[in-house]
């Protein structure tokens, strides 16, 4: 069983940046991808930076150029956020996938982490 835990949500004005964490407790499979999603109210949840063990990175439109993901040995992975606008607000929920081959084995989610832009 994978546990995943975020840290570093906050308020913060636009134009500032933050940092998220969020680390998998347990045992990953050696194929995996890690994630950031983020869920506005009102709003379904959306995916907006993956990161794969192969090195493959996909940002969402929105977030692209300001957002990187990053990972660390020990299973983490980050989300830098720059230039956050008040559009930015939402709970960020870390996410880690397991695969063998092309097939999906274990999926996981955090509980999230609040983040506030003020103008």
């Amino acid at each position: 069983q994978v546990q995943l835990v975020e840290f570093g949500g906050g308020s913060v004005q636009a134009g500032e940046s933050l940092r998220l964490s969020c680390k998998a407790y347990g045992t990953l499979f050696s194929t995996n991808l890690m994630a950031w999603y983020r869920q506005k109210p009102g709003e379904q949840r959306e995916l907006i930076a993956s990161l794969t063990t192969g090195g493959d990175v996909k940002y969402a439109h929105d977030v692209a150029g300001r957002f990187t993901i990053e990972r660390e040995s020990g299973n983490w992975v980050y989300l830098q956020m720059n230039s956050l606008t008040p559009e930015d607000t939402a709970a960020y929920v870390c996410y880690a996938a397991g695969y063998k081959g092309y097939a999906l084995i274990g999926e996981y989610y955090g509980k999230g982490t609040q983040v506030t832009v003020s103008v």
